[in-house]
């Protein structure tokens, strides 16, 4: 066998090898676009947005992380309360504004800890816009590392705890110490996380705060 007839067969049996090779060549992996996540109600989108005019920042609440239940709704609530009547529900995370007809503003609320909870009736006795907060004795004494540097109190602000609005709860002429308030933390509605207030974003407070009269009735169920 001659040298070049050598030379062609290994040609020719190379040559599916190296097709192969060829085809074995990983592929550029397709670019899968993302799947859209649910669409926002352009309502929904305004009611959380900004809010201009006020003397602190409201950030707008990312609503690609809130649970849709949780935001501000007319729900069906038969209920014996009259309207203008505010019951919490601290376990399913709900307030509700009584309304006419068995209906109710539904907002979703981030309620307290385990054991730290008030229940029963109460008034809102006053209204603070961007009101200042002092630590109880309680919280200091819990968790002194935390709350002892504000035991003198914080001013109002974008990162004061009570947020925009607080509605302050009394009963039988006394104040309970409980508050229902806005957040700088919307990851905390829908959650066991404070020290037994109510807690709400801020939108959906400034929207409570005017809607509720002083002396209105708080049920806590």
């Amino acid at each position: 066998m001659s040298f070049s007839t050598f030379s062609r067969r290994g040609v020719i049996i190379a040559l599916p090898m190296l097709l192969g090779a060829c085809a074995a060549t990983p592929r550029p992996a397709r670019t899968i676009a993302a799947s859209p996540g649910p669409a926002i109600d352009p309502a929904d989108a305004a009611r959380y947005g900004g809010k201009p005019g006020e003397p602190f920042a409201v950030q707008p609440v990312d609503l690609k992380k809130m649970d849709p239940r949780l935001l501000r709704q007319e729900v069906d609530f038969p209920t014996d309360q009259p309207p203008g009547t505010i019951v919490v529900d601290p376990r399913q995370r709900f307030l509700y504004l009584v309304q006419e007809n068995g209906k109710a503003l539904r907002y979703g609320v981030g309620v307290g800890k385990a054991g730290l909870e008030f229940q029963g009736s109460a008034s809102v006795q006053l209204k603070r816009e961007w009101p200042r907060w002092t630590p109880t004795p309680d919280m200091i004494r819990r968790e002194p590392e935390r709350y002892g540097p504000w035991k003198a109190g914080m001013e109002g602000g974008a990162q004061n705890p009570l947020g925009a609005r607080a509605l302050y709860l009394f009963k039988d002429g006394r104040d309970t110490l409980y508050r229902i308030h806005g957040t700088n933390e919307p990851r905390t509605i829908g959650k066991a996380v404070s020290s037994g207030c109510i807690r709400m974003l801020n939108q959906d407070v400034m929207d409570l705060y005017d809607r509720v009269p002083r002396g209105a009735k708080v049920v806590v169920l």
